[in-house]
């Protein structure tokens, strides 16, 4: 596709790997620095292989994590300079309420980060969104300024900027070898690229092109039940497109945590996952029996039926997503402890894609030689034991 509508040139002054939302972010940051930047797909686009697929994504403010939340401002502020550069919506406001126990430590951050008071109890919350049901005692705090990104909108609008600005997407190309050096030279199954820097934002396939280059990473990749749940009543109160996003932080119901998204995608029909899934060999991802056991799912039908009533309990859609896990859930952006012009974005966690514009502008300084725009000590490799004696 864009590799047959480019002409064919091998030295350029960026290579990334891995056009999902994180690589494009980055090459999209690179080119308006006016570098000569190549980013490389293996999959024909658009294609729903890796992580950045799907109509929709939560983008929230609330984090309980500072060093995120400082992020977000400029995260929103880079998503509407991308709608304003392509004219199209990306994003639509929802709110986003965050269910849990009153004084849960992640809650209270993340309301604390916020800078809101306002606690909802369950009486609170019903009447406010009447497709929730709190349990006796549980609370609620609002992130006003969350909503839903439109991911494949968002995709294509940074890839087209990208191009724009003299950016060259080759798709359908996949890495075969990567050669460290004074000039990196990258073989793929269509050609040899060479470039003093390379970015690798590979996603769940990021372990195996680290390992060429000495380096092994806690990278896990998961595969994740995406659901779609269908209203009772069409339309019921509450349950729209008006409805909130959701996320529950320390239920005991939700050990690994559940959010939701109101019906953008399939009208009437409601997005509630697992932020959880099973460990998956990403090239034999679709290999697996659809027999296998879903225990997620079993997860999340009781939930709605305790939380969301106005919900069927089986899910009438259900699609996959890959996950790439650090035993942390924090990412990986950082230069490679040897080779310092090869740097590496891996490790999004399920929760990536909101920051993809910071995360590719951080990328790109890194590549660069330049101070980052944000302290980077929560997304050092070295933070993990084991990977610099493996990178010697």
């Amino acid at each position: 596709m864009a590799a047959q509508s480019q002409p064919q040139k091998s030295t350029y002054d960026v290579i990334v790997i891995g056009a999902g939302i994180q690589g494009s972010f980055t090459a999209y940051h690179l080119a308006q620095r006016h570098k000569d930047t190549l980013l490389l797909e293996q999959f024909l686009l658009p294609h729903s292989r890796g992580s950045s697929h799907g109509q929709s994504r939560i983008i929230r403010s609330a984090y309980a994590q500072e060093y995120y939340s400082r992020m977000m401002p400029d995260s929103f502020r880079l998503w509407q300079q991308l709608e304003a550069e392509t004219g199209t919506t990306l994003y639509r406001q929802t709110g986003l309420v965050l269910l849990g126990p009153p004084g849960e430590p992640e809650l209270e951050a993340c309301r604390k980060n916020l800078g809101v008071d306002e606690v909802l109890d369950a009486a609170a919350l019903a009447q406010r969104f009447p497709g929730f049901r709190l349990q006796a005692g549980q609370v609620a705090v609002l992130d006003s300024t969350a909503g839903v990104l439109f991911a494949d909108r968002a995709l294509r609008a940074v890839q087209e900027v990208f191009r724009r600005h003299g950016g060259t997407l080759r798709d359908g190309e996949k890495v075969l070898r990567i050669e460290p050096g004074a000039t990196v030279t990258v073989t793929t199954t269509a050609g040899v690229y060479k470039a003093p820097r390379l970015i690798i934002t590979a996603g769940a396939w990021t372990g195996a092109f680290v390992e060429q280059l000495g380096l092994h990473l806690p990278l896990q990749p998961l595969r994740i039940d995406v659901c779609y749940w269908r209203e009772k009543q069409p339309g019921s109160a509450g349950l729209g497109s008006v409805s909130p996003c959701f996320l529950t932080l320390g239920l005991s119901q939700a050990p690994h945590g559940i959010y939701g998204l109101p019906s953008i995608e399939y009208p009437g029909l409601m997005k509630v996952c697992h932020h959880h899934g099973s460990p998956i060999d990403p090239e034999k991802r679709d290999q697996v029996p659809s027999s296998a056991p879903r225990p997620d799912i079993t997860v999340l039908s009781s939930f709605i039926s305790s939380y969301l009533p106005g919900l069927e309990t089986q899910p009438a859609v259900m699609e996959t997503c890959l996950y790439t896990n650090t035993p942390d859930e924090d990412f990986i952006l950082d230069r490679h402890p040897k080779f310092s012009n090869i740097v590496i974005g891996a490790g999004f966690s399920g929760h990536g894609f909101k920051l993809a514009p910071v995360v590719g502008k951080l990328l790109c300084q890194l590549s660069l030689g330049e101070e980052p725009s944000y302290n980077m000590a929560h997304f050092a490799i070295t933070r993990f034991p084991g990977v610099l004696g493996a990178a010697q």
